[in-house]
């Protein structure tokens, strides 16, 4: 099971992502990848999508999404994998997440105007393939190209992160809801990237504490974010804690992502891949 090159972490148009789910689909397997899933944030209206091109190209495939949910002050981010995409509780807790992002959207373009930057909402709706689903990352997008930054790292370091002109806060899910609405779908939950997260040592032990006991089952070890020694860490989480191991790239865009579908180094062979625990529900191409 260690030898499928999985990437089950990806966004596409319809969250922050400049590919469509198709083109995702075909970049997923020009790079040799086994297993695909699309997660794009608290939005399931991709996976349709990504199921038929998934099928077109003879590619393998599991639904996905990353849900953003408040964990100790900060945004946590859960994929769940492997679910029912027309589970009600889950589309409609999908739904309450979203709908406080077009305010947030107002609210960050009104601190980006006290500071000089006028006309950053229209901006960034140019980069939105879902209206619902507006973003840091299009508001960074659009300030890479009117000039006011070099690359998107530079936006993040300078206006859209806590304390600096252009961040609001945003109430998200809450984690205990974000596991149940997955696994209550018959999908695994996961946590993302968790060397992204600015946790003490405590706060970091009781999220996995927390996840573990809401019936999380995963950790994503390998990522487009971690490090070696991230993956090393978390390698060793996995196996403290008893979870399941997940690898993807987290790719938005070609011009943008630092690691490519399909290239993410294997899961260390310790592990057990959160594939495994999935194979039935993995949608396998017609032989």
């Amino acid at each position: 099971m260690h030898l499928i090159n999985a990437d089950l972490h990806c966004h596409s148009t319809r969250s922050d992502g400049t590919l469509a789910p198709q083109a995702l689909a075909s970049r997923a397997k020009a790079g040799g990848v086994d297993l695909w899933a699309l997660t794009d944030h608290d939005e399931l209206g991709g996976q349709a999508a990504a199921a038929q091109a998934a099928r077109d190209l003879g590619l393998s495939w599991l639904s996905g999404v990353e849900i953003s949910v408040t964990f100790a002050g900060e945004t946590v981010h859960i994929v769940g994998l492997g679910f029912d995409i027309d589970d009600p509780a889950l589309v409609e807790g999908l739904a309450r997440t979203r709908a406080g992002r077009l305010q947030r959207a107002r609210d960050m373009a009104e601190g980006l105007a006290r500071v000089g930057i006028t006309g950053a909402f229209d901006g960034a709706q140019r980069y939105v393939g879902n209206p619902g689903l507006v973003s840091r990352t299009h508001f960074a997008r659009w300030l890479v190209e009117t000039g006011v930054c070099s690359d998107t790292g530079a936006v993040f370091r300078r206006y859209l992160t806590p304390g600096k002109p252009g961040y609001v806060d945003h109430r998200w899910a809450g984690l205990g809801d974000a596991v149940r609405w997955i696994t209550g779908a018959g999908g695994i939950a996961v946590i993302a990237h968790p060397g992204r997260y600015r946790f003490t040592p405590t706060e970091e032990y009781a999220l996995f504490s927390e996840f573990k006991a809401h019936g999380g089952e995963g950790v994503e070890v390998m990522t487009g974010s971690h490090v070696l020694g991230d993956a090393r860490k978390y390698a060793d989480m996995a196996t403290e804690f008893d979870l399941l191991a997940s690898r993807g790239s987290d790719f938005h865009s070609p011009g943008e992502s630092r690691t490519d579908l399909g290239a993410l180094p294997g899961l260390p062979d310790a592990l057990r891949p959160v594939w495994e625990a999935l194979a039935h529900r993995v949608q396998h191409p017609a032989p």
